[in-house]
Formats: structure tokens, sequence, C-alpha cells
């Protein structure tokens, strides 16, 4: 648990670095456009770290379900996120990748439904 634990805190750690390096360094670099996809990337980033950190530490997940939880939002980040930076801070485009970031949503989206799956069974019990 406590491995899970440090690499939320790193991705969290990450999204405020890649938040300040979007407002300050980049501000002049991209268009306004680029950058708001950026910021998009960074806000959806701290959203799901912060899902980490609670689907991690809550004592109603059991470990197997937290696992799998985590997972889900661990390549969500990956492929959403991190996609959207790849595509805004090197010379790849989004039409050579343009798979990724969709499927990182669909991990998030996928993510989502399975808590929902696991309240909703904790009420019917």
């Amino acid at each position: 648990m406590f491995k899970n634990l440090i690499l939320i805190c790193f991705l969290g750690l990450s999204a405020v670095i890649l938040g300040a390096f979007g407002a300050h360094a980049l501000k002049e670099n991209l268009s306004s456009e680029a950058l708001s996809s950026f910021e998009t990337a960074v806000r959806y980033q701290m959203y799901h770290v912060i899902v980490l950190l609670f689907v991690n530490t809550y004592d109603g997940f059991s470990i197997k379900q937290k696992r799998n939880i985590s997972f889900l939002f661990f390549f969500g980040i990956l492929f959403f996120s991190g996609s959207i930076y790849v595509i805004q801070l090197t010379t790849i485009t989004a039409k050579s990748i343009w798979f990724i970031t969709p499927l990182g949503g669909l991990f998030f989206i996928i993510g989502w439904i399975s808590m929902i799956v696991l309240f909703v069974k904790k009420i019917k019990n």
C-alpha cells in the first residue's frame, strides 16, 4: 500500500510542477489553445491523484479492489494526461498518437464506473 501512496504523491508533485511550468515557462511558447490543453492534462491528473489518495486509504475497499481501481486511474493519467504533455512539449503530433488520449479517458471512465459498482454493492449489503 505504501508503494502506491508514494507513487500517488509523486504524481501529485509532478502535477504541481507541471502546472507551474505551464503557467510560467510555457505561457510564451504555446498558443492559448495548446496551453489550455496542457492545463486540462494537469487538472485531470490532479483530480485523479486526489481520487487515488481516497481509494488507497479507504478501508471499505479490499486490497484487490484498491489495486484494480488504482490500475485504471494510473493508466488513465499516463495515457490521457501523458499524451497531452507529449503532444504539447514535443514535436509528436496529435494525429500520430490520436488513440492514446481517448484510451486514457476510457480508463478514467471505467475506474469511476468500478467505484460506482462497488458502492452500489455496499448499499445492497
